[in-house]
């Protein structure tokens, strides 16, 4: 019987404090991957659904919640930019290209965002990457609807459907009545762009104006049961809200820097009555904030790590009490002390191994579910499998941690009496 038949045999024997030790340091390998995993992938979503946009503007408290609300739909923005606020904007720069959104409503928890067809033609969800549609195309009138991939298959719709959108987020106190005197038609499915963009429907910022222009007009007329019908073209400046606005800068071909983006930027952010912000800026900023939790979340994995591998210094050294006649059997047949020491050792390394391997097996596992769920949510694809690089390092690394908390059993084995552990045998 070679050396690795005695080390297989001994953890047979040990079958139940083998599992024990095995899954606290599959859990713990599983925890420590999916957090590296998960903070690498959201870091880039995060970058890449930023879009091509070098500028949004909005009227939120801060930079970093017109970001989030503007561009990956967190919540409906709290207040509106006038529509001579949006012509002044307009008109203050030579702009490569401005794109003006309104949010607010919704169609069954997706929100839906109100824009103008250069949205589809000029802004990129994904910079480097144009919209694309898996069927129809871009809407060309008020009441048209186009849908994100990941809301078209949420809600199950096709081309040429009828749709009824809600005022507000979806049964939120703020609204929730229906917009049923204006449903919409669907008339084009966007292919993914593993953005928040998925998850939202896109229609003319006129059907949102009109809608909204009459139920205000409706309200003023209390009492009344006919209902007020609004023409675009009767539309007021006061009834011509938005939420945000993206700008982009001129900028040379093959470059997407602009020698006019920090001028711009802080004549924007002088303006008391707007809030302007760096799309690119501010997810560096919110990873900023958020690292602080990643390393305290870093920290606890790896004492988890640490108290798995002390869980196998336990398991062996106190195996080693039950084991001290058998290690006495063995030397005096022949096998050295140092060959017992190895042995020990690879008991360690092997539990080391098998943990680190079904804790691989685990951070796939819940990597598919967490995906899943964000995706579903907020509409972000993450990709949160770890590299084969670092799954080397993490089996390497468990394998050395496995082996040092062997060591002590490993020691004691050494050193374990011949006679004295024999004598009761004669």
């Amino acid at each position: 019987m070679n050396d690795f038949s005695i080390v297989l045999r001994s953890l047979r024997v040990r079958l139940f404090s083998t599992a024990v030790a095995v899954a606290s340091v599959a859990v713990a390998v599983a925890l420590l991957l999916l957090l590296l995993s998960l903070r690498e992938s959201a870091t880039n979503v995060f970058r890449r659904g930023s879009g091509n946009a070098h500028i949004i503007v909005g009227a939120d408290a801060s930079p970093m919640v017109v970001v989030l609300n503007g561009l990956f739909y967190a919540n409906p923005p709290a207040r509106a930019i006038p529509f001579s606020k949006l012509q002044e904007i307009r008109k203050s720069f030579p702009w490569a290209w401005t794109v003006a959104t309104q949010l607010g409503d919704s169609y069954h928890g997706s929100p839906l965002v109100a824009t103008e067809s250069a949205f589809f033609e000029k802004f990129e969800p994904s910079a480097g990457r144009p919209w694309s549609f898996r069927s129809g195309g871009s809407f060309s009138a008020p009441f048209e609807v186009v849908v994100g991939s990941t809301a078209a298959a949420i809600h199950q719709l096709r081309v040429g459907d009828e749709i009824v959108t809600t005022h507000g987020a979806w049964g939120s106190r703020e609204g929730g009545h229906q917009h049923e005197n204006h449903p919409c038609k669907v008339v084009g499915i966007l292919d993914s762009t593993q953005t928040a963009h998925d998850r939202a429907l896109f229609t003319p910022l006129e059907t949102s104006w009109v809608i909204h222009a009459e139920e205000k007009r409706e309200k003023g007329h209390e009492g009344s049961h006919e209902h007020l019908h609004v023409e675009v073209a009767d539309l007021q400046d006061d009834e011509k809200l938005v939420t945000n606005l993206l700008l982009r800068l001129p900028t040379r071909e093959g470059s997407d820097a602009s020698a006019a983006m920090q001028a711009q930027y802080d004549r924007l952010r002088r303006d008391p009555t707007i809030t302007a912000a760096q799309p690119a800026q501010e997810v560096v900023r919110l990873f900023a904030i958020v690292g602080s939790i990643d390393e305290i979340l870093l920290a606890m994995a790896v004492a988890v790590l640490v108290s798995a591998g002390i869980g196998i210094l336990l398991s062996l050294y106190n195996s080693m009490e039950m084991r001290r006649r058998q290690v006495a059997v063995l030397r005096v047949l022949g096998t050295s002390a140092a060959r017992i020491f190895g042995m020990v050792l690879a008991e360690a390394a092997l539990i080391g191994i098998m943990g680190a391997l079904g804790g691989i097996v685990l951070s796939f596992i819940g990597a598919s579910i967490a995906s899943a769920v964000v995706e579903a949510r907020v509409g972000l694809v993450l990709d949160p499998t770890p590299t084969a690089r670092v799954m080397v390092a993490v089996i390497a690394g468990t394998t050395l941690l496995s082996m040092i908390a062997g060591a002590l059993p490993a020691l004691r084995a050494y050193r374990t009496p011949v006679v004295r552990n024999l004598s009761s045998l004669g």
